[in-house]
């Protein structure tokens, strides 16, 4: 069994580490990270370069180049080809990035689970009364992309962007500290929701409007966190960050192939996905075990 004067080492380090990250300015640090991580002076980024490695387990074997103009140049970077098989099964979608799963499972009717205890609501998250309508009583997984990881997300199956709901917010650090600790943290980040349909006949699609079929809607929802406030979406020619003052509804038509790179973070943070209901996890989606994007996540009809 822990000592006391363990468990007293170990709040006393979650204190120290939810300190350091969130009371403190955030947007500003945020703001500065973004200038600084551009740097491109090799004294400024090789020095920046060892202190991350020093701190976060980074494992570059798998990019595509080992030699970076910046700091943010590392973090975006791309990778070999064939380093990340994508499954093949077309009743399967893959896993839109490297992370590991937190929060997962069922929506109980239109509320889920941020951390044992801290529950939200679609609604909260989406702030669309369509997409709750849609997502009621389905699926979710929660996708946390620590510092180290490849920080690109790709298409988790066939599909066309149908929209894209840019909402401004705080940049809370998205750790498990913070999670247990801020309740609807999420709800207060800022974050994009990335509505896409999935191909025609793919899994139970219904006929629309115009007479044709589509499959079902798919939404992912990428999170800003401190010093990551800053999603690139390939199909947008905008970034958007927290001086992005464009419109909030972004009408968008966009199609990609399954396992195609649809953006990137600056650096790492959580991508929520969300599914209707039918829709089941893959057995290897469970709360702590790391996920490589293009393995299975997700299962149709």
């Amino acid at each position: 069994m822990p000592t006391a004067p363990f468990l007293s080492r170990f709040f006393l380090q979650e204190d120290l580490n939810f300190l350091l990250t969130n009371r403190i300015p955030r947007r500003l640090a945020t703001q500065f990270m973004g200038w600084f991580a551009r740097i491109e002076s090799p004294p400024v980024r090789d020095l920046s370069l060892a202190l991350w490695r020093l701190f976060a387990d980074v494992d570059l074997s798998d990019a595509a180049r080992t030699q970076f103009r910046s700091l943010h140049d590392c973090f975006i970077r791309e990778l070999k080809d064939g380093a990340r098989p994508i499954d093949p099964d077309p009743a399967v979608l893959v896993s839109p990035c490297d992370a590991i799963v937190g929060a997962s499972g069922a929506i109980e009717g239109d509320q889920l689970i941020q951390a044992k205890g801290f529950p939200y609501t679609l609604l909260d998250l989406l702030n669309d009364p369509d997409l709750v309508r849609q997502y009621r009583d389905g699926s979710y997984v929660t996708l946390r992309l620590s510092s180290s990881m490849y920080h690109r997300f790709h298409a988790p199956h066939d599909c066309d962007v149908e929209q894209v709901t840019y909402i401004s917010g705080d940049t809370w650090n998205t750790n498990p500290i913070a999670i247990k600790r801020v309740e609807k943290l999420f709800c207060k980040n800022e974050r994009a929701v990335v509505r896409t349909r999935l191909a025609a006949g793919t899994g139970s699609g219904a006929g629309s409007s115009d007479g044709r079929a589509h499959g079902p809607l798919i939404t992912l929802v990428p999170v800003a966190s401190i010093l990551v406030a800053s999603i690139r979406l390939h199909f947008l020619d905008v970034l958007l960050h927290l001086g992005y003052g464009g419109p909030t509804v972004i009408p968008c038509q966009a199609s990609f192939h399954k396992g195609q790179e649809m953006g990137w973070f600056e650096l790492g943070s959580t991508i929520i996905v969300f599914a209707p209901p039918g829709v089941a996890l893959c057995e290897n989606v469970r709360q702590g075990n790391s996920i490589r994007m293009g393995e299975p996540l997700m299962r149709l009809h």
